[in-house]
């Protein structure tokens, strides 16, 4: 698509929904990309206002209803980073005024919301990027060329692995945090689904399995050691069209926190990828260890360019529904099942503060091995699980 009103080089108006928390990432990759010459912030929307202080630069327009905000500031592209609840209405509202869309991950709480922010933006014709960042990572379609030329032969099987420490003032941050559901909306904060959505979404994207029917069934296995609604050490097994197995282990509960990483299993050989931080190792029968780093390409820098002179997306709203069905098999799961006070211990949270986080001892090793052997913690002799929800889609 491309948006003929975008082809000049004058600053894209922007507005931005969400500028706290994760919020405060996007102003700052905006002010950059308004240093730049290419995007100028016109509108915040907030629920309390910033300080002028917070705005790291000229402070612009502010308004709590993100209409008003739109029509008032005629931006033509926002970036929406507020709580998962939000994501539909405020996505379906910037498509009514034909404003385009980065939105931050995961898109909608169900898969019912996400088929109709995808309806709303395909009906107005506005851009719609997903905010899974991994998927600009220029090592992915380098993995994948490699996966093609054979490098590691017939792929087996695909696994992701996501070792986290967060204490328990991380599920206190806001209302919505560690919640399934909230004022009787869907939530859905677990590990898989917002944490370390990326690992699963990128393990995904590097099988090429990116569309709701590319998935054809879900294994579950979600637990909780802290005392919150959601998930924070859980793990799944999802197979699909084309007969790969991605299983992905992942924990909010590590005894250390260790970068994330996808890891593709071919009867020759494996690849490794570092999603953060860009790397990949090539291991294969005959030949020593490669490593490689990779550049990164800009989600939001990336849509300007789609807009400017139609260069694809990287994430894609149409490409969310096969990460959108594991979204809905944690929803319509049962709750997760908490972990007995003898599967974990407190520990201080990093760094000397006084919270207190929660370790389930072990868990780092069985993160490993289910990416390593595909296997869920059930399999893999874990005392405290209890085996696999399956969801059949």
């Amino acid at each position: 698509m491309m948006d003929r009103d975008l082809r000049t080089p004058a600053p894209v108006p922007v507005v931005l929904a969400g500028a706290r928390g994760h919020g405060r990432r996007h102003l700052a990759n905006i002010r950059r990309l308004e240093r730049a010459g290419r995007v100028r912030l016109t509108g915040v929307c907030e629920t309390r206002p910033l300080t002028a202080a917070e705005f790291a630069g000229e402070p612009v327009p502010q308004d709590a209803d993100f209409a008003a905000l739109l029509a008032r500031t005629g931006a033509r592209l926002a970036v929406v980073s507020t709580p998962i609840p939000t994501h539909a209405d405020l996505a379906v509202v910037a498509a009514a005024y034909g404003v385009h869309l980065l939105l931050e991950k995961p898109p909608a709480p169900s898969f019912a919301l996400y088929e109709r922010i995808e309806a709303a933006c395909r009906s107005a014709g506005a851009a719609c990027q997903i905010g899974f960042q991994s998927l600009g990572s220029h090592a992915l379609p380098a993995v994948r060329a490699l996966v093609a030329d054979g490098a590691i032969g017939a792929v087996r099987g695909i696994g992701a692995a996501g070792a986290w420490v967060r204490d328990e003032a991380y599920f206190r941050r806001a209302p919505w945090t560690g919640r399934r559901r909230l004022d009787g909306n869907d939530v859905v904060d677990g590990v898989l689904t917002n944490p370390l959505a990326h690992a699963v979404a990128t393990a995904l994207a590097l099988d090429g399995t990116t569309r709701a029917g590319d998935v054809t069934g879900i294994e579950l296995e979600l637990y909780r050691a802290h005392a919150i609604e959601a998930d924070d050490t859980s793990c799944l097994r999802l197979t699909t069209a084309r007969g790969t197995e991605v299983v992905a282990a992942v924990t909010l509960c590590a005894e250390r926190a260790a970068d994330p990483y996808v890891m593709v299993h071919g009867a020759t050989g494996r690849i490794t990828l570092w999603y953060k931080e860009d790397r990949v190792l090539l291991q294969r029968a005959g030949h020593g260890p490669e490593e490689f780093t990779y550049r990164r390409t800009d989600l939001l820098g990336n849509l300007l360019d789609h807009l400017g002179d139609g260069t694809p997306l990287l994430a894609p709203v149409a490409d969310g529904g096969a990460f959108m069905r594991v979204v809905e098999a944690v929803r319509t799961a049962p709750d997760p099942v908490p972990l007995p006070a003898a599967a974990w211990r407190a520990a201080p949270a990093d760094g000397g503060a006084p919270a207190v986080r929660r370790v389930v001892p072990g868990i780092d090793a069985l993160v490993a091995a289910g990416a390593e052997r595909l296997a869920l913690y059930s399999e893999l002799g874990a005392p405290w699980a209890a085996g696999s929800e399956v969801s059949h889609v």
